[in-house]
């Protein structure tokens, strides 16, 4: 019988070693830091390396890291018995034009599913809530704000009576677009519907997996959750 084949090595054509690769990464995805910031306070460390090279790092590296992190998540997330949650679009502009990112957030803050789309209308708002249902699971209870989109494409599934419409109930999905927001200015904005679906869903698994919820808990809980993340960052790809 033969052997099952080991999963190749993603570092095995690079010279610096997974941990320089997978703090490179991690600073310029979850905090908001240009390249060149992230060139430079390497630097600091005795790290020398060009601010190209975190962008090719971070386009060839951040999809795998974040692919891992979701993996793991959406396997333990998915025997939730009570499940809410929030759907919101926030407007990013590409190139002058308006684009619409749509994200789905559980009742704890959890990124579940990010998708960028021209319009708003129901064959996106539809397509969204196909995707997040799809690799998450079924639901309790879908928050939304008034768009009628939503309604229109919860009619089309069979499911406008988990659909919940509130003035501040969406306050949850709300506050999440503000890490992104943050992000983005630091980028000075996307220029293609591509680089922007690829680092929303990149940022929304690593902010999911550093987010420890620190005004919620002690000093000495907080310490150990962020040692314990650290941890099973640098076991990604391993």
């Amino acid at each position: 019988m033969p052997r099952p084949k080991k999963p190749a090595n993603p570092f095995r054509y690079f010279n610096s070693s997974p941990e320089v690769i997978r703090l490179v990464v991690m600073m310029y995805v979850r905090f908001p830091l240009s390249l060149r910031n992230v060139e430079d306070l390497l630097f600091e460390r005795g790290i020398d390396i060009c601010h190209e090279t975190v962008r090719f790092w971070w386009n060839r590296f951040g999809p795998v890291f974040a692919a891992d992190i979701r993996r793991q998540r959406v396997s333990r997330m998915r025997g939730f018995k009570h499940w809410n949650w929030h759907l919101d679009e926030m407007y990013v502009k590409i190139g002058g034009e308006m684009h619409y990112l749509w994200r789905a957030v559980d009742q704890e803050g959890e990124i579940l599913e990010s998708y960028v789309t021209k319009t708003r209308d129901k064959k996106a708002a539809l397509a969204f809530i196909k995707k997040a249902l799809k690799r998450h699971g079924r639901v309790e209870t879908l928050t939304t704000d008034g768009l009628r989109s939503y309604g229109a494409a919860m009619d089309d599934l069979g499911n406008r009576e988990k659909q919940e419409i509130g003035r501040w109930a969406n306050n949850r999905v709300e506050n999440s677009h503000l890490p992104f927001r943050r992000r983005e200015r630091a980028m000075l904005r996307f220029r293609q519907m591509k680089s922007l679906q690829k680092f929303a869903s990149v940022h929304a698994s690593l902010h999911n997996h550093f987010a420890s919820g620190r005004h919620l808990i002690d000093r000495q809980t907080f310490k150990l959750h962020r040692s314990v993340a650290l941890a099973e960052w640098q076991s990604l790809a391993a």
